[in-house]
């Protein structure tokens, strides 16, 4: 009767809701063949641009769909000008979207931080001492960057004249599993604040969560995934490329039954995925927790 009622790893899914249970993904599935129809391997979506102009296309509302041309007569014999083909011709010419003004080096005030400077707070938030011997995803040298944003200015700063621009940048350390928060001024080239908090969890980064698909495809608990992908496309798994994938921190918390080998999640880093064959069908990879510390896979419920 358990073999009956346990599904296999990676059970395909299509037409039905999906909600991850314990964290803040929540993926509603459409009709087959509508939901992620521009799926990219990034797990971000794209516009279906080149479909809504198929759907103007296809209209054949025109002149030459009615078959009905200029010099059609009505039942006096009178010539008389179609209505739909004079629209047509007098129809103004389609929008164009013009370009967004130039982005410039550096923001004012509370402006959102520019490319420039999202990547120059992150060069600038290296180069501590010691910051290549922390550890990525991946084990790579250096922290894992997860997120910059425009830091507050200090109190009193901006009365009398332009507050300085400064950015947070956060980093997790997987070779201490610890959170690093830096503050710089774009303005100095200084690091200003340095912050180390253990057990505190930010959302997941994207180069995480590929990481931990890497993981599950490379574990033995990726053999279903491969198998259902198989099943819903013909061919084999064999890159995360092939696949749609989202998903955020494992909370124990937040869990009714939290396996042994998941116990120290929280402390680790671990995440939970929602995948899917790229403009297809969803696979199921709720039940795999991957510990990204550890970089092992565990079964769930």
């Amino acid at each position: 009767m358990y073999e009956i009622a346990r599904r296999h790893l990676g059970k395909v899914v299509a037409g039905a809701a999906m909600a991850v249970t314990g964290t803040a993904v929540a993926v509603a599935i459409g009709m087959p063949g509508t939901a992620g129809a521009d799926d990219t391997p990034s797990g971000r979506g794209a516009p279906a641009a080149a479909g809504t102009a198929g759907q103007v296309t296809g209209t054949g509302n025109g002149a030459a769909g009615t078959g009905e041309g200029a010099g059609a007569a009505d039942a006096a014999g009178t010539p008389r000008t179609d209505a739909g083909a004079q629209g047509a011709a007098t129809a103004p010419p389609p929008a164009s979207v013009a370009p967004p003004a130039p982005e410039g080096e550096k923001g004012v005030g509370t402006d959102p931080l520019t490319d420039d400077e999202l990547a120059r707070a992150e060069t600038l938030a290296l180069t501590p001492p010691g910051t290549a011997a922390r550890q990525n995803a991946d084990g790579g040298r250096g922290p894992q960057h997860l997120a910059t944003e425009l830091a507050d200015p200090l109190p009193g700063e901006g009365e009398t004249g332009p507050a300085p621009r400064r950015a947070q940048v956060r980093f997790y350390d997987y070779a201490r599993d610890e959170l690093l928060t830096r503050t710089v001024n774009l303005d100095t080239g200084k690091v200003e604040r340095t912050g180390v908090q253990r057990g505190v969890q930010p959302s997941a980064h994207p180069e995480e969560l590929r990481e931990a698909l890497e993981l599950i495809l490379a574990s033995p608990l990726g053999k279903g995934v491969k198998e259902d992908y198989k099943d819903a496309t013909g061919k084999e798994l064999t890159t995360t490329g092939q696949l749609w994938f989202n998903g955020d921190v494992y909370r124990t918390y937040r869990e009714a039954n939290v396996p042994a080998q998941l116990a120290r999640c929280g402390e680790h880093r671990c995440v939970r995925l929602v995948t899917k064959v790229l403009n297809g069908a969803w696979i199921d990879t709720r039940n795999l927790i991957v510990d990204l510390s550890a970089r092992t896979v565990v079964r769930v419920g």
